[in-house]
């Protein structure tokens, strides 16, 4: 049991609710368009190549990945391909905007055994309207304290929230898929994080070293929270 712990953050994509998948089906629909020019394979790491090369002017989001994907186009294609083409990218982009919001099992029984007794937040990386519409549409907001979706999630950045919430380190608690983003940082400022591996992970977030830590924790489902404060 943990006592000093008075806040709880929680990532919200692939934490909560499902993402990456739908990411991925997105990715796969936009490698099968441009096959004619290069295998889909291929396709996929030049779309990588581009996101990676404009993650600090779009930072993270579907807006972002949006226009990866016409960038690319115009790559491979040596800026000769139809706009026909770009049409159908951005239509399956905006298919990947309305996909549904699927909330990860025992994440309403855990938020709801925790609520009132633990300042609940969400911290999470992406665009902000697309953030705002999930946590609407999940019908889960009125269990957190405090909303914050971050442009990123580097020490400076949770030495922000932290201020902000007013909350030294030590008393909060990090939960997420990422060890990159979720966990690593906030052990480095001396908070507490606990990760809760997805099956599906983006590339840019994985993290395959094994990591011990005395403010570290690994869980298998969000309910395990529970077993340890």
């Amino acid at each position: 049991m943990n006592n000093s712990i008075t806040t709880i953050a929680f990532d919200a994509d692939d934490t909560l609710w499902i993402n990456e998948p739908y990411f991925q089906e997105t990715e796969n629909k936009f490698c099968a368009l441009l096959e004619d020019y290069l295998p889909q394979h291929s396709v996929s790491q030049e779309l990588f190549k581009t996101e990676m090369k404009n993650l600090h002017l779009y930072g993270y989001g579907i807006k972002g990945f949006m226009l990866c994907m016409v960038e690319t186009i115009c790559r491979i294609s040596d800026s000769a391909v139809s706009t026909e083409l770009i049409s159908k990218s951005i239509e399956i982009g905006h298919e990947l905007l309305m996909k549904p919001v699927e909330l990860l099992d025992g994440v309403p029984e855990t938020l709801e055994s925790l609520k009132g007794k633990y300042r609940l937040v969400v911290a999470t990386k992406g665009n902000l309207l697309d953030q705002e519409r999930k946590l609407k549409k999940s019908g889960l907001q009125d269990h957190f304290h405090h909303i914050e979706i971050m442009s990123d999630k580097k020490e400076s950045d949770y030495q922000k929230l932290l201020k902000h919430l007013d909350c030294k380190p030590e008393h909060f608690l990090m939960l997420g898929n990422s060890t990159k983003s979720d966990i690593l940082p906030l052990l480095e400022i001396g908070g507490s994080a606990a990760h809760i591996p997805y099956h599906v992970t983006w590339t840019h977030e994985r993290h395959d070293l094994q990591l011990e830590h005395e403010r570290f924790m690994e869980f298998k489902n969000i309910k395990e929270i529970l077993n340890y404060l």
